[in-house]
């Protein structure tokens, strides 16, 4: 893995209570790009090593969380939780220089539907890809800002 000083591939992990949706970035930090989803295994140890274990696996060097605010941008109790698992996920990457960071994913569930709303996919066929989706509207928005 490279050292998270601003080159590099970027992870981006949209959490849900059921799954862990994962994109990830091109080396160039241009496109976003499906990786898939995690599903939670109900202990949070096994999910981390889960979400190393695809760090690793497109050698990232930054890895961004979202961060589920409110609308009116406060911290509820999904965005502390959220707050939670990026300083676990910080304590256990940092020592392998992967950079952890939080970015604002208030409305990327509703531009990932829409969107696959708008290729076709409903019903069962796009809550398997939901969460993905979601985390490659995070990440895009994410490296479009920089």
């Amino acid at each position: 893995m490279t050292c998270g000083d601003g080159g590099g591939r970027v992870v981006a992990l949209d959490l849900g209570s059921k799954r862990i949706g994962v994109a990830y970035s091109d080396s160039g930090r241009l496109l976003a790009s499906p990786w898939g989803t995690i599903e939670r295994s109900g202990d949070s140890g096994r999910d981390r090593r889960a979400v190393l274990e695809a760090v690793r696996e497109v050698e990232a060097s930054t890895v961004v969380v979202g961060l589920p605010l409110s609308l009116s941008g406060g911290q509820g109790p999904a965005a502390r939780a959220a707050l939670q698992e990026a300083e676990a996920l910080r304590a256990e990457l940092s020592p392998l220089g992967v950079a952890v960071e939080t970015a604002d994913e208030r409305f990327t569930t509703v531009e990932a539907q829409r969107s696959l709303r708008e290729a076709g996919r409903t019903g069962r066929a796009a809550r398997k890809v939901v969460d993905t989706a979601a985390a490659m509207v995070l990440l895009q928005a994410w490296l479009e800002a920089r």
